[in-house]
């Protein structure tokens, strides 16, 4: 059984500070989708009528519960297809849900997708009358503010052209200035700040920093962390349809990315393993040399001496590279370089530019490199490996690009975000002796 209320939209902003303005009460949506590809509509009617239509049932959101306070920013954070958009759709009437309940009190102004609704053998104008009713505004109430609307929008020019000749971003404007044109009681966003120009995305992040300090309770959905941290004092964590966390938006957004480095761990480890398997082929193209000195294995390891394939910028990383000889080889260079994902070679340092002579190796052993403080920034990064003889004139054993690691930069120690990497530099401030 289901149950979909709210009150009835008005201009009154002055709502029971007591109450919360959003209930979510164990809320489940199912959606069914045919386990086959009907190509026609008369057919899917056909096979209809017959009951030969096999559906496979999902659940998008799995018993949700939640309260939203008057005034709130709200995050909701998780990956794609987690239910984020479905639970903002269930908020915002657009969707009932097949289990559970849900009140919201208050005019909503729902920032899904803009410019839904919107019919393209209309004009701009005729679309400001239809979306406005669609938010419940009267004819009379939209006379008011139509002016106001073109004029954010900024399509005075042609606010009369059918929107067919629109282009997105100029829809996308036209949306955002319909829905916001009067401040809402309550305010969805559903990632409408990435659509359009670097001038609309300001302006509307703008206004809805003003609705935000003048009181509206704000859900707000992003795949931007900080920006969500910026802005939400709580968050949501989904994942699959279901609540993984709720709580302060700090605590909730730290084990969302915990879990993030999990698995890009994992699947980086995974990606290790691989490379490994194919360097050992006989037909392998990114390994070459005689093997005289034959690299084995190589690992990396934190400051702790933990296993690990993500690092965190201006820590320390140990690449351990484990050897075995054929024979006795005298002094051989052990080198390493860095490559960013996309092949930028960033740096190759070795041995013997460091005035390292290794004694002649026999056996097993290991070369570890450390860098002691990790200059690198975010990114997907590949170690190759490479072990030579002391006159650099004959190769022992290369592997190009075949150790993955992941760079994360939280912000703890260096707060750098741009480039490729941070110089560590420090800054000073100057002025004239006048004396």
């Amino acid at each position: 059984m289901s149950l979909l209320t709210a009150s009835k939209p008005s201009s009154s902003l002055t709502v029971d500070a007591s109450l919360p303005v959003i209930q979510v009460n164990r809320v489940s949506v199912r959606y069914r989708v045919p386990q086959e590809r009907i190509p026609s509509f008369k057919e899917y009617a056909i096979r209809f009528v017959k009951g030969q239509i096999r559906y496979h049932e999902f659940w998008a959101l799995r018993h949700v519960n939640l309260e939203v306070h008057p005034g709130e920013v709200f995050g909701i954070i998780g990956p794609n297809g987690a239910g984020k958009s479905t639970l903002l759709k269930v908020v915002a009437r657009v969707l009932r849900p097949s289990e559970g309940s849900i009140r919201v009190r208050g005019r909503v102004a729902p920032l899904l997708e803009l410019g839904a609704g919107f019919d393209s053998e209309l004009t701009g104008r005729e679309n400001i009358y239809l979306n406005s009713a669609i938010l419940g505004y009267s004819h009379r109430e939209t006379e008011r503010r139509v002016d106001r609307i073109i004029d954010f929008a900024g399509l005075h020019e042609f606010i009369d052209a059918p929107l067919r000749t629109y282009s997105t971003g100029m829809v996308a404007r036209l949306g955002f200035a319909v829905a916001t044109d009067e401040r809402p009681e309550i305010l969805i966003v559903d990632e409408v700040l990435s659509v359009g120009d670097a001038e609309f995305q300001t302006k509307s992040f703008e206004r809805i920093q003003s609705f935000q300090g003048a009181g509206t309770t704000i859900l707000l959905v992003s795949h931007s962390l900080e920006r969500v941290e910026e802005m939400c004092a709580r968050a949501l964590w989904l994942d699959h349809g279901k609540v993984v966390a709720l709580g302060l938006t700090k605590a909730v957004v730290d084990q969302y990315v915990g879990r993030v480095v999990e698995a890009e761990a994992e699947r980086l480890t995974q990606e290790a393993e691989r490379l490994a398997q194919e360097n050992t082929a006989p037909e392998a193209i990114t390994r070459w040399g005689n093997r005289k000195v034959e690299i084995v294995h190589v690992r990396m390891t934190d400051e702790t001496g933990t296993e690990q394939t993500i690092f965190r910028t201006g820590l320390r990383l140990h690449l351990h590279m484990d050897y075995v000889t054929q024979g006795p080889v005298a002094s051989p260079i052990f080198g390493i370089a860095i490559y960013r994902q996309d092949g930028l070679h960033i740096t190759g340092p070795n041995t013997a530019f460091s005035d390292m002579r290794l004694p002649t190796l026999e056996g097993q052993g290991t070369v570890v490199y450390t860098i002691p403080c990790l200059p690198l920034l975010e990114g997907l990064y590949y170690f190759s490996v490479a072990v030579v003889n002391q006159d650099d004139t004959e190769i022992y054993d290369y592997q190009d690009r075949v150790v993955p690691f992941r760079v994360v930069n939280l912000g703890e120690g260096v707060k750098e975000r741009y480039g490729l990497l941070t110089l560590q530099g420090e800054w000073r401030h100057q002025t004239p002796n006048l004396t």
